[in-house]
């Protein structure tokens, strides 16, 4: 539920409850698709190219830090990118029911249900699915996170070039800067990481700019 696709009339007038916290089937725990059909469900549902480029950022932002900081290999990173690369899937074309249509599409296709639930948590306030995990925790750190830098970048003349983390939490206390962002909800998602924000800034700063 980030910058590039929510606004405050949205956010106020739906809240879209999944109704539970279990998803997918244990037995399926291991079953990953390939990036490859990923991205080919991506692009089947979603025409909008900022939102799939939001989308990409993320994806590539949980895959980063799973290998970086959590030490996975590749086959255990796939799974925080694929969660990232889908978080957003169902959003333009069934937005009354976002998050819902997507976790679906996953348990047809009997995917890992970490990744389906991983996918869940990334709006505990509008899906009532509360991150337990550090992939669900990040997830939603880095949606929160990602768009809003990236709306940092856009009104910037060299982009990503030079950007530092001051002047991100500057634009932070800027609040008619992106207004729609709810800061609320950004530092509800820091706060249930060991991680400060300046941290997180920077993470997202050093890997973000290179996903196009």
């Amino acid at each position: 539920m980030s910058i590039v696709h929510l606004n405050n009339y949205f956010m106020s007038s739906f809240i879209l409850d999944l109704g539970r916290s279990q998803f997918g089937d244990t037995k399926n725990a291991g079953r990953l698709m390939d990036i490859q059909e990923a991205h080919e469900l991506l692009h089947l549902w979603v025409g909008n190219e900022r939102l799939r480029l939001h989308m990409k950022q993320v994806a590539a932002l949980m895959k980063a830090w799973a290998l970086e900081r959590e030490g996975q290999d590749e086959v255990g990173s796939r799974a925080w990118e694929l969660a990232g690369l889908l978080h957003d899937a169902d959003w333009e074309k069934y937005p009354a029911s976002h998050c819902k249509m997507i976790i679906e599409e996953l348990e047809r296709r009997a995917i890992d249900p970490t990744v389906i639930r991983c996918i869940a948590c990334h709006g505990p306030k509008y899906f009532g699915v509360e991150p337990e995990t550090k992939m669900e925790k990040m997830i939603y750190v880095f949606d929160e996170l990602s768009g809003f830098i990236h709306a940092v970048a856009l009104i910037r003349p060299a982009g990503y070039e030079g950007m530092d983390t001051k002047s991100v939490l500057k634009k932070l206390k800027t609040l008619s800067f992106a207004a729609q962002v709810n800061r609320e909800d950004i530092s509800d998602a820091i706060g249930r990481v060991d991680h400060n924000i300046e941290e997180i800034i920077e993470f997202i700063l050093d890997h973000q700019k290179y996903v196009g």
